[in-house]
């Protein structure tokens, strides 16, 4: 079982950046291939971002690349996203999300991502 709490969020002017953190509960958080997924009022949650177990392999939607870094702590048990850059349309309820430890590799994809925190809300001001 994981708990995962997410942080960080706020308002922020066009351009400017944000790092969000999530804090994991429990042992075996190195178990956990981690993502982060967005989701605005009236649209379906998307993929932002992922890393696998170790933190060696990351992956990022397109509309992200370039301007956001995933990156996790196994020690501190937490998955970072720096965002930079950043675009009205990147407003949004950020969630982290880890998947089931049957995994080793991170995913785009929701399914198999078993546990999700209550999410933080970006907003990004033009």
């Amino acid at each position: 079982q994981v708990q995962l709490v997410e942080s960080g969020g706020g308002l922020v002017q066009a351009g400017g950046s944000l790092r969000l953190s999530c804090a994991a509960s429990g042992r075996t958080f190195s178990s956990y291939a981690m993502g982060w997924f967005r989701q605005t009022p009236g649209k379906e949650r998307e993929f932002v971002a992922t890393i696998n177990r170790s933190g060696g392999s990351t992956y990022y939607a397109d509309s992200v690349k370039g301007r956001f870094t995933i990156s996790r702590d196994n020690a501190k048990r937490t998955v970072d996203l720096q965002m930079n850059s950043l675009k009205p349309e990147d407003t949004a309820v950020y969630y982290c999300a880890a998947r089931s430890s049957e995994y080793g590799s991170g995913s785009p994809y929701q399914s198999g991502y078993y546990y999700w925190g209550q999410g933080t809300q970006v907003t990004v001001s033009s």
